[in-house]
């Protein structure tokens, strides 16, 4: 859930939402639609971005992940098309009603086909070459494997990895890290210090001494944490950073409308 105050503005309080523009083609994409999808849509409208459609990308379906989609100021435009994907063996075949759902008139004032976008939903398999970019797909163990799904893109000579919501339940999940090898950035789940997982073994997230042995083990040029607990504010979490630079020197956790040049 998002959280407020002045104790969470370095590191965040807005759910899970990440923005990745490819600078050779100016075009972006993003994954998931957490609460922090609301300011990036502001800043799109206000840069006046302007693409055929905006790509938007599922790691799962979990409230956190797609709760700030209504809030979304793109979604409103009549003349954008917004294409929703999923990726990975479970295809989703109700994706629209997934959609649809959470916008019924008992929870929402606007459904989904009243927002104005031109909404296209595609479910892919584990591979796909969406708009020149080579995107993959893995199971992640997350409750259950294949509870979320990890991605990959690799644009010509750049690697990017996203993994969260992910729990390395019976050590470190070697898929993953081959999943994860050479990448130029690893974005991994670390939520839980490693004795908060003992009690919240199953919940379906990492520690982060986890995210950074997926980082050494995979040869990861950087590492940014991500997924923080609800209950650990800043000057928690910078504890945590330099516990992680120690460890890992190239890495970092995640912070609200952080940028990074890959």
């Amino acid at each position: 859930m998002p959280v407020c105050g002045r104790e969470f503005e370095k590191y965040g309080g807005n759910t899970t939402c990440i923005k990745i523009f490819r600078e050779k083609v100016n075009r972006i994409a993003i994954l998931d639609a957490g609460t922090g999808i609301r300011n990036l849509g502001k800043d799109l409208m206000a840069e006046g971005v302007s693409q055929n459609i905006i790509n938007l990308f599922l790691s799962h379906f979990h409230w956190d992940h797609i709760q700030g989609f209504p809030f979304f100021a793109p979604a409103y435009n009549s003349n954008q098309k917004i294409g929703i994907h999923t990726m990975g063996k479970g295809k989703i075949n109700a994706l629209k009603e997934i959609f649809t759902m959470q916008m019924q008139k008992e929870y929402f004032p606007i459904a989904l086909g009243k927002m104005g976008a031109q909404f296209q939903f595609f479910s892919h398999g584990e591979k796909e070459t969406i708009q020149g970019a080579n995107v993959k797909s893995i199971p992640q163990f997350h409750k259950y494997r294949g509870g979320s799904y990890g991605f990959r893109v690799d644009d010509e000579d750049v690697s990017l990895v996203i993994c969260t919501d992910i729990e390395h339940k019976r050590g470190i999940d070697k898929s993953i890290v081959k999943f994860a090898k050479g990448a130029d950035l690893l974005i991994h789940d670390g939520q839980y210090t490693p004795e908060e997982y003992k009690k919240y073994k199953g919940w379906g997230h990492s520690t982060w001494e986890q995210a950074i042995e997926v980082a050494q083990e995979a040869n990861v040029k950087k590492l940014i944490i991500t997924h923080h607990d609800p209950d650990h504010n800043d000057d928690f979490l910078d504890g945590v950073e330099k516990e992680c630079k120690k460890k890992f020197p190239n890495s970092c956790l995640a912070k609200e409308g952080m940028e990074v040049t890959v």
